[in-house]
């Protein structure tokens, strides 16, 4: 007889991350709130889109069904608030590469200022693992179950 699994619901799941200072999962919900944010940044894969973007970005903006917040976001190149309006960042790549920026440049972007005396970012190392715990505690204290466990 097999047995039956628990299904999980990926809602209350990904919820768990919502604690994380600067976590933003990618989730379904954005996906539709940022739809146009996204096909607006798709567009500038054409040469003649990213010409009549850079010549009046608030007009072309006003072509695609923007929300204000996300409108605002694109117009002040706020790539974080970008991503809370749905903006994927493989899209909104389109929009850093119109400026002539790197990926590197506009990651860096969404981090926090960082001082002489260095960041904390994460305090100590806790992982969140919904599996069997030996996984992670023999993982971080060596590599020797590594790929048998992960990839395979």
């Amino acid at each position: 007889m097999t047995e039956k699994k628990e299904r999980i619901d990926v809602h209350a799941y990904l919820a768990e991350f919502d604690d994380i200072p600067g976590t933003r999962v990618f989730t379904a919900q954005r996906a539709r709130k940022g739809y146009w944010l996204n096909q607006f940044c798709m567009s500038l894969m054409k040469a003649e889109n990213r010409e009549r973007f850079k010549a009046d970005e608030s007009a072309y903006l006003d072509e695609w069904n923007l929300t204000p917040a996300a409108k605002a976001a694109v117009l002040a190149r706020d790539y974080n608030a970008m991503i809370d309006e749905g903006g994927n960042v493989y899209f909104l790549s389109k929009l850093f590469s119109t400026d002539g920026k790197s990926f590197q440049f506009a990651a860096g972007s969404m981090t926090p200022e960082q001082s002489s005396s260095g960041i904390e970012l994460r305090g100590p190392q806790r992982w969140r693992v919904k599996a069997n715990w030996n996984i992670g505690a023999e993982n971080f204290a060596g590599d020797k179950y590594h790929t048998p466990q992960t990839h395979t």
